[in-house]
């Protein structure tokens, strides 16, 4: 009998995003902003001016090309596989989706400011937030849970932060904005003495 795995949320949204990708894939180019723009990408105008704020949860699944969606599936598989094991299904959703709402609203906002409206789409603002959240998971448990130390999570947060600064292209408020709000979500979320649904 075989048997079914446990991070079955983790292994659901991976196969979603693939999903969309695919079947977008089939009608046009992933990598046209326009295109993007079509089939619900976030865009500034676009939310406030024509109140379309379905688009801050839709971009959530929508990548820019085969290299990004890669990018993003392999680190929502090794941080969301470590997280909802140990936080459990319900609390694992909530700050991915929290997490990733709350970095898109960041970029939104940013863009408000800027007058610079730009086309963004990925999930990378949730997955920082499956980072942020396990850097508290971590800390919560002195230090270590299974392989993950606090220090090589802060390293990892370190680099992610740096390659996405020193990179163009990247939202990368949607990235510190997702980032902090995983850690006050797993704040308000974990209890070392409940780890399991």
């Amino acid at each position: 009998m075989r048997q079914k795995p446990e991070a079955v949320c983790t292994v659901a949204l991976i196969v979603i995003n693939i999903a969309v990708f695919l079947i977008l894939t089939m009608f046009g180019d992933t990598e046209n902003a326009v295109f993007m723009l079509g089939h619900g990408a976030m865009y500034e105008p676009y939310i406030i001016q024509g109140h379309e704020y379905y688009r801050i949860f839709t971009c959530l699944f929508l990548h820019f090309g085969i290299s990004h969606l890669l990018n993003n599936m392999v680190m929502l598989g090794a941080l969301g596989w470590n997280l909802e094991l140990e936080i459990g299904k319900i609390r694992f959703l909530v700050i991915y989706f929290g997490s990733g709402i709350a970095g898109n609203t960041a970029s939104l906002f940013y863009d408000m400011s800027t007058a610079q409206p730009s086309v963004s789409a990925g999930a990378s603002g949730a997955i920082f937030g499956l980072m942020g959240a396990l850097v508290y998971v971590v800390i919560a448990n002195r230090g270590r849970l299974g392989r993950l130390s606090g220090r090589g999570m802060l390293i990892m947060v370190a680099l992610s932060l740096y390659f996405g600064l020193t990179s163009s292209g990247v939202d990368n408020l949607a990235h510190i904005g997702g980032l902090a709000a995983g850690f006050l979500l797993a704040v308000l979320l974990y209890r070392r003495k409940n780890i399991y649904e």
